[in-house]
């Protein structure tokens, strides 16, 4: 194994499950100490620093819920103090509201775009007075930015938002030597997909989509990790500004589709 990101510090959100949690178990598994962010289950954010220990590498949990804009001062005073310095922000804590437009209440709309939207630019703000020789900041999109499916208006136009985002800092903070990138996550085997599909009343049953993806499966989240890693190293120093779809060919696909086709699909 590789120790790429040897003293590097990498502060990921909502980093003790998931997609977070694979992450950093791999940056610290190359060498990254690791700030653990989490919101309420101090037992899962303990559990992922004592993993990145037994890997060799040091981290440390951070409780803070960004959607509080005080709790995200704390959190990068918290970083400032230990490490003085930060080498990767990673924004993935998100959570939203799966309803109707009709049915949305303007509370749904506040505390959507403060946790995905606000919460990334404004750790932007802090994370880049941190990395005072360069750096790297990648958020976590879905394709729900770029597609339209039901009751995810509220969080696919925030994660559309982050995307635009995205590329207005990435021209910003060039000349500070800090590349800005987002990836956009299809359908990947995490418990927060598993809660869409499974709580919505009269949503459509997994199978149906996995049936329409082209690598007809989900996605994992160490494809996901992986994806970020390559965009948090030195391999990814010409890249920018961009969006990097990891859907196994969701995001390209329209009808008809091949999977409601049927032989022999030629015309002589």
């Amino acid at each position: 194994m590789s120790r790429r990101f040897e003293e590097k510090v990498s502060l990921i959100t909502g980093s003790s499950r998931g997609i977070g949690r694979t992450l950093a178990l791999t940056l610290a598994r190359e060498g990254a100490t690791v700030v653990v962010n989490y919101q309420r289950n101090a037992d899962l954010a303990a559990a992922v620093v004592r993993e990145i220990e037994s890997l060799g590498s040091r981290a440390i949990a951070v409780q803070a819920n960004v959607e509080n804009t005080d709790d995200i001062d704390m959190l990068f005073d918290r970083v400032a103090a230990e490490f003085g310095r930060l080498d990767h922000f990673v924004s993935n804590a998100a959570a939203s509201s799966f309803k109707k437009i009709a049915d949305l209440k303007a509370h749904n709309l506040d505390r959507s775009f403060d946790l995905n939207v606000r919460a990334f630019v404004l750790g932007a703000q802090r994370a880049i007075k941190l990395m005072q020789t360069g750096g790297r900041i990648a958020v976590l999109s879905s394709y729900g930015s770029i597609r339209a499916y039901p009751t995810y208006a509220n969080l696919g136009s925030n994660k559309a938002a982050i995307e635009a985002w995205v590329r207005y800092m990435a021209v910003e903070f060039a000349p500070r030597g800090i590349n800005v990138n987002a990836v956009n996550g299809g359908l990947i085997d995490t418990e927060s997909c598993a809660y869409f599909y499974e709580n919505v009343p009269g949503m459509a049953p997994i199978e149906s989509v996995l049936s329409k993806v082209p690598k007809g499966r989900m996605g994992t989240t160490q494809e996901v990790a992986d994806t970020i890693a390559f965009l948090l190293a030195s391999e990814s120093e010409y890249i920018t500004g961009q969006t990097l779809c990891v859907d196994g060919g969701l995001s390209v696909i329209a009808p008809p589709f091949y999977a409601d086709t049927t032989p022999p699909l030629t015309l002589t």
